[in-house]
């Protein structure tokens, strides 16, 4: 009855976002901007999921908490969303090799999945998983 549809962020500049979600194989497919210009708003397709993204011209910073997952993960709300590779290693060296991070570190996860986490240019997490549980 229910599938995931969309994935919302907030974004400190929607042309640095677009570009850098592009590079993960999203393709831009709407777009929308306020008549007085403090709000755009666009949608960025991967398969069969959105990311809709909202650029004010008047955005505020996060609070320091949520710029390290440590501080973040406790905190009540949404934390990141996860993309799942079929190679951990693959997916680290196409982050490095397409500079969308310069720092990549690989774990095992206590759910038994390994993943590594980057930010966008926003500092929003995206968390990259191997995941090969049957479930």
């Amino acid at each position: 009855m229910f599938s995931i549809h969309h994935i919302s962020l907030s974004v400190k500049d929607i042309g640095d976002s677009v570009e850098f979600y592009k590079r993960l194989g999203f393709k831009k497919v709407s777009q929308w901007d306020s008549e007085n210009n403090s709000l755009t708003i666009v949608h960025m397709k991967l398969n069969d999921c959105f990311l809709e993204f909202f650029c004010f011209t008047d955005n505020q910073e996060a609070p320091e908490s949520m710029k390290s997952l440590e501080t973040d993960l406790p905190r009540v709300g949404i934390k990141h969303f996860g993309l799942k590779v079929d190679s951990i290693g693959r997916a680290k060296e196409f982050v490095l090799s397409h500079n969308l991070s310069d720092a990549v570190s690989i774990k095992r996860g206590r759910t038994g999945i390994d993943y590594f986490f980057i930010k966008d240019p926003s500092g929003n997490f995206i968390e990259f998983v191997q995941d090969e549980r049957e479930m």
